[in-house]
């Protein structure tokens, strides 16, 4: 038994929620069986496993891409070999929750976008919609297939010091890093083979079928074999390695602007026989750069005309455009009003308490507190432009306050959570290290559908609270337990 080498260094950080430790130290009960294996395989042979990993992930190319990293354009996504284990009941309650705010959110977006009865009720102010970048006028009164807005949707949780579940954000415009949920698990099956099953944990790989299958309702022509393409900005975006993927499981043409064309409102694919009518386009791209007739006209990553086929019903697109103002930060304070307004119920999972500073009260509240709090733009992504309070110097501090009042409306504050904690195997030894979890949710004409997991996120630096992988973190393969 190697018990002692992999364990006397772990221990629980003070005040944080170890998804591995009970407070009296032992080991909760989920974990058991592959504490149990673990302890088993010697520090070589783990080491060993994590070489593999690492071998494996460079081989099949899976990259993500840095944009002011000055070390080269694509980097190996960094992966835990330690599963982040959810019992059957936690996963019961992300689930209910997850489809009660996305059926929500689906119901205020195309209310907005048509009676905007939200905001003639006193819901939501009017301004807090219209000062939104991401508010589309182009989409007013268009009707999407099945008044399905959100097709695809990561919702990032968090859990406090006491293991409630949050909603950090919503993920709603074309939200990724499902093909690393994918082949996470696929690794993992190469590393513990015997353990997966041993252990009841249940399949993610599902997951390109059920989108395929939302794909196919989802086109105009009532045909058996719809034409459906994953339109791409191309080889240097940073999730170009996920739209290869996607595209390779689904068994779709993966595109880019060039490869498309319209004629007649409608969306053809040029073929080497010819143009060949499409059906539904799974789009990466985002609005501003979709159609350079109608948002950016000097976006050479869409297609001209593409908005024209799309208000006239000849072409499905997935997401629908103009979901950006049901994710802005600014909005995300107002979703479970939303819960309570269209379904009539109180929200399954919480927001985490945040602060408009563009509300001077809270702004002064803010200000005074901001040592305690992490402030963001309302529309960054990707952990760029954000202050940790607590981790940043006075000057850095004052500066982040002139640019917030430059333009308050663009900026919110949240109190600095303590994000649960799970064992990662760093440097031959288990270590506690800060994660969250965004599973991945696919609305269809049948409903909500969501793949028992998602990709759990991990701060690999110590004491770090930030788990994007642009600013250093990685991931782990995610279990939920039958």
């Amino acid at each position: 038994m190697y018990k002692a080498a992999h364990f006397d260094g772990y221990h629980s950080i003070p005040g944080v929620w170890d998804e591995m430790y009970l407070q009296n130290s032992d080991i909760r009960a989920h974990y058991q069986k592959v504490i149990e294996y673990l302890s088993q395989e010697s520090p070589d042979d783990l080491g060993k496993k994590e070489e593999l990993a690492q071998r494996l992930f460079m081989k099949q190319g899976i990259t993500f891409t840095v944009y002011n990293s000055g070390e080269g354009i694509e980097k190996i996504f960094p992966f835990d070999i330690i599963p982040r284990i959810i019992t059957g009941a936690e996963w019961d309650l992300v689930e209910k929750g997850i489809k009660q705010r996305l059926t929500a959110l689906n119901l205020f977006l195309k209310d907005i976008y048509h009676n905007q009865f939200i905001i003639k009720d006193g819901i939501i102010p009017i301004d807090a919609i219209y000062s939104c970048p991401h508010f589309l006028r182009e989409m007013y009164q268009v009707d999407v297939p099945y008044d399905i807005y959100v097709h695809i949707a990561g919702i990032d949780l968090i859990r406090d010091e006491e293991g409630t579940f949050y909603v950090l954000e919503d993920n709603l415009r074309t939200p990724s890093g499902v093909s690393y949920m994918l082949e996470n698990r696929e690794i993992t099956k190469r590393l513990f083979p015997d353990l997966l099953p041993n252990c009841g944990v249940r399949s993610v790989t599902e997951y390109p079928n059920i989108l395929y299958k939302n794909l196919q309702s989802l086109s105009p022509r009532r045909v058996s074999n719809p034409t459906i393409v994953l339109l791409s900005p191309g080889i240097y975006n940073s999730a170009y390695f996920e739209h290869t993927t996607l595209a390779r499981l689904m068994g779709v043409e993966l595109v880019e602007g060039r490869d498309l064309v319209v004629n007649n409102q409608k969306v053809y694919m040029k073929t080497t026989t010819g143009l060949q009518q499409v059906d539904v386009i799974y789009r990466r791209v985002d609005d501003e750069y979709l159609d350079p007739l109608v948002f950016n006209p000097n976006s050479i990553l869409g297609v001209a005309g593409i908005m024209g086929a799309y208000r006239k019903g000849n072409v499905a697109i997935v997401n629908a455009i103009g979901n950006g103002v049901a994710d802005d930060k600014a909005i995300y304070i107002y979703v479970p009003d939303m819960i309570k307004y269209y379904l009539n119920e109180e929200p399954i999972l919480k927001n985490v308490p945040t602060y408009r500073l563009n509300n001077p009260d809270e702004q002064k509240f803010v200000f005074d507190n901001i040592d305690k709090m992490v402030v963001k733009k309302t529309n960054g992504s990707g952990g760029y432009g954000m202050l940790m309070g607590h981790a940043a110097s006075q000057q850095e501090i004052d500066e982040y306050k002139l640019e917030i009042l430059k333009e308050p409306r663009d900026f919110i504050a949240q109190p600095t959570i303590s994000l649960s904690a799970a064992p990662c195997y760093i440097q031959g030894a288990l270590r506690p290290r800060r994660i969250d979890l965004r599973p991945y949710a696919l609305c269809g004409p049948d409903g909500i559908e969501i793949v028992p997991g998602g990709l759990t996120r991990v701060a690999l630096k110590e004491g770090s609270l930030v788990v994007n992988s642009s600013q250093g973190g990685g991931s782990k393969d995610t279990w939920v337990l039958t």
